[in-house]
């Protein structure tokens, strides 16, 4: 009895055109008919990414061109007054030049410090792993808490100067955050020791995903090992590079805790970022120009990502 396989088959597929019998896929998600994984799921994630993500988000825009405050009873649009008045004062331009220059500094030596770490710590020895996890407690403390420890420690009396007084075997009273030109500096420093272990382990499984038989072939042909890790090693690192500077970048850009918990914004507003500049306006009662300084923070962000995200990724794909 002859079987018409013309019903098994579909021509329209590679499948039909090997004379294979053709199976539908299944969607994912799916066994047999039954969806397994429905879509009603995600209500619950939506319902409170709307609350406490987009309707915050979009009132900030609107509270932007208004007079709200809290010597107010009534909320009135005003247009773009809020932002004349911040640009006139200089303030707003001051904090923002404050928090871009932060934030590089933030990402280049959270990326040096993470990348010297990977290197050193990249063997898998007991020591090595023992390591890892030390470096990585700063990444789960609170930032507030490193803020005030290191704010202890850099006093002028405090633990860094009384350890200085034991090697020159003189008193030294220097006060590491009380320059208006390094301070900046210091707290930089102190943000990328806070994150730098998260930094190291995204090198570390960036270089564990590098081939051994491409570096046996560099050493074989009589590369050094800087020149393995110039030409071979730190190219290949580049997703990792990528990850690592838009997330300093972004994180640092909306820093807020360790220079409140160390400086305050101080000296003379030389680590004064726009996130305390805004904290600061909210505790005086201005919510309008407050909502303002955010929206500009924003804007400033998205501006600084979005090319800074595009030209590392078409680094990617030359490399």
């Amino acid at each position: 009895m002859a079987v018409d396989t013309a019903a098994w088959r579909d021509p329209g597929t590679a499948a039909g055109r090997r004379g294979k019998p053709w199976r539908r896929r299944r969607r994912p998600g799916t066994v047999g008919n039954r969806q397994t994984h429905p879509r009603t799921f995600l209500i619950p994630a939506f319902v409170v990414m709307g609350i406490f993500f987009f309707t915050p988000t979009i009132y900030n825009f609107v509270y932007a061109f208004t007079d709200w405050s809290s010597f107010k009873a009534e909320i009135n649009p005003v247009g773009l007054a809020n932002f004349e008045s911040l640009l006139s004062s200089g303030t707003l331009l001051t904090s923002l030049r404050v928090t871009l220059v932060y934030a590089v500094l933030v990402a280049i030596f959270q990326n040096l410090f993470g990348l010297g770490l990977a290197l050193l710590l990249e063997r898998d020895t007991r020591i090595n792993r023992f390591s890892r996890v030390m470096f990585f407690i700063p990444v789960v403390m609170s930032a507030l808490a490193v803020g005030y420890i290191f704010q202890a420690l850099l006093k002028p009396a405090g633990a860094l100067n009384q350890l200085l007084s034991l090697f020159t075997a003189e008193p030294v009273t220097t006060a590491w955050l009380g320059s208006t030109t390094w301070t900046i500096v210091v707290v930089a420093l102190i943000h990328a020791w806070k994150w730098m272990g998260l930094s190291m382990l995204i090198y570390l499984a960036g270089l564990k995903t590098i081939n051994e038989d491409v570096l046996e072939a560099a050493r074989l042909d009589g590369a050094s090992a800087w020149q393995t890790f110039r030409t071979i090693r730190f190219p290949l690192l580049a997703p990792a590079v990528t990850f690592n500077v838009a997330t300093a970048l972004l994180g640092s850009m909306n820093g807020f805790d360790i220079v409140q918990a160390t400086t305050g914004g101080g000296p003379a507003g030389s680590t004064e970022l726009l996130n305390i500049f805004i904290y600061r306006t909210f505790g005086q009662g201005l919510f309008a120009q407050a909502t303002t300084m955010s929206l500009v923070l924003f804007v400033a962000v998205a501006l600084l990502a979005f090319p800074v995200v595009r030209t590392l990724r078409k680094r990617e794909e030359v490399l």
